[in-house]
């Protein structure tokens, strides 16, 4: 127990925190039109169930972890463990993931607080143009952006968890669902934006398959922020008192509204401006839409607002992805912040530091690997293609290691912390938990098919990110 560890002032605060680093830039694009192209309705249910009966029980699991230890997901695994050597790999990886996740997602963050800046300065008819994107990634503007979001990210983790993390979450958070619901009511009065609702919610089940519920999951998995660390981090700093069963559902519910709120944002949009728009044919990469797609959509608005008005709403749109971001960047790097200061005993600031240094030349060289320095875009091969940096970064930390670190979770609270504890945590603030189905189910679930599960995810992912190859034939 880290006796001067700081705790979160409230449940709220907990809750807006833990939700600001789930709700991202996929929620608000890449999920509704992923929705879309697989089945409308029907993705949304199987969504829903993969939620409610795989990911909540990691997260339950996760934030166990966190509270009963007091500490970052590496002391989590060797407290837990009673020093046990074998788990510190897993902790280890539980740190070095949102460490390396932080530099892609940096990248990103910089991107859309670029297109805000200049959505501000009127320059909306530019960003619609199909070619800007690729020439903005690649100028030296860019590294002015980065210095800025550092800076943010930075100013509001040196606060703390009270004065900084959770101030932050209880102003950007609210503020993301005044937006974001304002955005979806002038949507929704646009002509044809009914058809894009009706693309969005009724269901199509003859569209579900293997790589759709696969798909689905993985959606799911990856938009709760599970196996990235954070909650386990988050959770060290809330008491004993508090519900873990109650936030962890919370959570989950809060994110899965804010991104099935989203799909009746950006669909009615898509279709209110482009009636003859084939679901097929959109991309179901958030770095795509936001920054090639949406950017026409957004100014074709101007045949009913004028120029003005379409670069308000741009730029409101913008903001909105700018804050979902700027929440889950925050909770990405307190993960490693939080590991230096316990571990190695650094204060906040010295910690912060260090960060930014080495996940700063990171974020730069990811940066220059978009055409800038030929070595760092042609950086490697493998599943049959010439990858970038960045692209390597993204396909080993996020889209690779984050289902075998929920393995390692399953694995720990299971085989080596054991159902006992993890019930004893759970039931901490949560009475009527004891001997509820909900016990049971966790116990269950935790140790039995949630594991086969993620290690099918995991095992098919490397097989087709690095060898070209799905398991499941498709």
């Amino acid at each position: 127990m880290s006796a001067n560890r700081e705790h979160f002032s409230s449940r709220l605060g907990f809750i807006l925190a833990a939700a600001g680093s789930a709700v991202g830039i996929g929620n608000l694009v890449g999920f509704p039109v992923s929705a879309t192209k697989n089945g409308g309705g029907a993705f949304l249910l199987v969504y829903a169930l993969f939620v409610a009966f795989i990911c909540l029980p990691v997260m339950m699991a996760e934030m166990a972890m966190g509270r009963k230890s007091q500490k970052d997901p590496y002391g989590a695994y060797k407290d837990l463990s009673g020093g046990d050597k074998r788990w510190s790999i897993a902790g280890g990886l539980a740190v070095l993931t949102p460490f390396m996740i932080a530099v892609f997602y940096m990248v990103i963050t910089v991107w859309i607080f670029g297109y805000l800046v200049q959505t501000a300065m009127g320059n909306l008819d530019a960003l619609a143009n199909p070619s800007h994107f690729g020439q903005f990634i690649n100028q030296t503007s860019v590294f002015w952006y980065m210095l800025l979001v550092g800076l943010i990210v930075n100013l509001i983790l040196v606060g703390g968890v009270k004065q900084g993390i959770e101030k932050a979450a209880k102003f950007l958070m609210p503020t993301l669902f005044v937006l974001l619901t304002g955005l979806v009511a002038y949507v929704l009065t646009l002509d044809n934006a009914m058809a894009g609702v009706r693309y969005y919610i009724v269901p199509d089940f003859s569209k579900m398959d293997a790589s759709v519920l696969n798909g689905a999951l993985s959606q799911a998995f990856f938009s709760l922020s599970l196996g990235m660390g954070i909650l386990m981090t988050y959770a060290s700093y809330i008491s004993k008192k508090d519900d873990i069963v109650g936030g962890a559902k919370m959570v989950a519910i809060t994110d899965s509204l804010v991104a099935f709120i989203a799909g009746l944002m950006v669909l009615p949009a898509i279709f209110s401006f482009n009636p003859a728009t084939n679901t097929d044919e959109l991309s179901e990469s958030s770095v795509s839409m936001i920054f090639e797609f949406l950017p026409k959509i957004l100014l074709a608005t101007q045949s009913d607002i004028g120029y003005v008005g379409a670069s308000i709403v741009a730029f409101i749109f913008f903001l909105l992805v700018f804050f979902a971001a700027i929440t889950s960047l925050v909770s990405i790097v307190e993960v490693p912040t939080s590991a230096l200061m316990e571990e190695k005993n650094l204060s906040r600031k010295t910690a912060l530091l260090v960060l930014a240094a080495s996940t700063g030349l990171l974020t730069v060289l990811c940066t220059m690997s978009f055409g800038m320095v030929d070595w760092l875009t042609q950086f490697v091969n493998y599943g049959g293609a010439n990858k970038s940096l960045f692209d390597l970064v993204y396909d080993v930390f996020y889209d690779t290691i984050l289902p075998l670190n929920g393995l390692m979770v399953c694995l720990f609270v299971i085989y080596r912390w054991k159902k006992s504890n993890l019930n004893a945590e759970l039931e901490q603030g949560c009475e009527h938990y004891k001997g509820s189905f909900g016990e049971k189910y966790v116990n269950f679930s935790l140790s039995t098919f949630i594991p086969v599960i993620l290690l099918i995810i995991f095992v098919n992912t490397v097989s087709t990110k690095f060898f070209a190859f799905s398991i499941f034939g498709f």
